[in-house]
């Protein structure tokens, strides 16, 4: 998709605004979605402008209106690929992977769980929000099956590094890292880790000086 990480991420949060904005509101300005994330407002119109680039639709906004709602969220999803179903698997069925599985708007997002996976002979066997939490040893056969290709990885740290190897060795070519494991995977399999504790820390220094 080529689009930059850091354009992603505000992609995202114009969206959960446009989402938000009733029915009857027909028009958005960037100095409004600017003012609620508390970011400049030419940054907002420069993402605004790349994403009309990216996506062969007019968002132009109106002098003293703004960006039409419907033809801006339409924009931002066909740019960043929400429309296009990509199932997954979870793999972890603890606290996290639970909590992961329950989370029903991933739908709206194009993120389709599956199922879920653990080892633990007390987890298989039971389901999550509609999802059944199968026997880690399935994944292939059930990746293969279902042309899965994708999981979220949940498991205890110290179990990530060998998981990650398993799922590899099972065909999945994408990796969701929710673990504070650094992992060594083959060069064919990509991974994107989720760092929940830099963003916390992030979040408790943004107001102290470098």
């Amino acid at each position: 998709m080529g689009i930059p990480e850091k354009v992603i991420n505000r992609l995202t949060l114009y969206h959960f605004i446009l989402e938000d904005l009733r029915e009857n509101e027909k028009y958005i300005s960037s100095t409004v979605i600017a003012n609620l994330l508390k970011i400049d407002n030419s940054q907002v119109r420069k993402d605004l402008k790349y994403i009309e680039n990216v996506s062969n639709n007019d968002i132009g906004g109106k002098c003293r209106v703004g960006y039409e709602v419907k033809a801006l969220k339409k924009a931002i999803e066909q740019s960043l690929g929400f429309k296009k179903t990509k199932d997954v698997f979870i793999v972890g069925a603890g606290n996290l992977g639970s909590a992961l599985a329950k989370y029903d708007s991933f739908k709206d997002y194009g993120l389709n769980v599956l199922a879920m996976f653990d080892k633990d002979k007390t987890k298989i066997g039971t389901v999550i929000n509609g999802r059944e939490v199968f026997d880690i040893s399935r994944v292939g056969n059930l990746a293969s099956r279902l042309g899965v290709e994708m999981a979220i990885l949940t498991v205890p740290r110290e179990f990530a590094q060998g998981t990650a190897n398993y799922l590899a060795g099972a065909g999945l070519k994408y990796i969701w890292n929710f673990t504070t494991c650094i992992l060594d995977v083959p060069k064919d399999v990509k991974v994107w880790n989720e760092n929940l504790i830099g963003s916390f820390l992030q979040f408790t220094n943004s107001d102290k000086e470098e």
